[in-house]
């Protein structure tokens, strides 16, 4: 079974989600990803990068946000996880359009999305310690024939 692995570290800042979301990308293309599939991981991994940077740390750029992808077979893993502010009820973070921010251009949606895109996820927090979300989704095989 093929498996390789990749760390990164980042400075907690907005611009820094796009570069997440492009080396999660970059790692998962050797497994020939369909542009579906890479597609649902960048936006996963967006929203993923975003929640630590927005609501685990505050903005704030003194912080840093880490990222783990693996592969196992064809199947992707990404881990992305602060230590910052955490949170008391995952449930209640999970659901649909529930924000701590209310007033303000956050929909509520980043788990709802990640749900969405991959094919699973799970969430572990604690508050003052911070937060850590894996999602993994299945990279089919391409076909002779497609």
């Amino acid at each position: 079974m093929f498996e390789n692995h990749m760390e990164l570290s980042f400075d907690s800042i907005s611009q820094n989600e796009s570069f997440a979301r492009a080396a999660a990308a970059a790692f998962i293309t050797q497994l020939n990803p369909t542009i579906e599939e890479l597609s649902d991981i960048r936006t996963a991994v967006s929203e993923a990068v975003t929640n630590a940077v927005v609501h685990g740390y505050g903005n704030d750029p003194s912080k840093t946000v880490h990222m783990a992808c693996s592969i196992r077979g064809d199947i992707f893993e990404v881990t992305v996880w602060d230590e910052g502010r955490g949170m008391e009820n995952v449930a209640l973070a999970m659901q649909p359009f529930y924000t701590t921010m209310p007033g303000t251009e956050r929909s509520g949606m980043g788990f709802s999305v990640m749900e969405a895109f991959m094919d699973s996820l799970t969430v572990e927090s604690e508050p003052g310690r911070g937060t850590k979300v894996t999602m993994t989704k299945a990279i089919r095989p391409v076909r002779d024939d497609e």
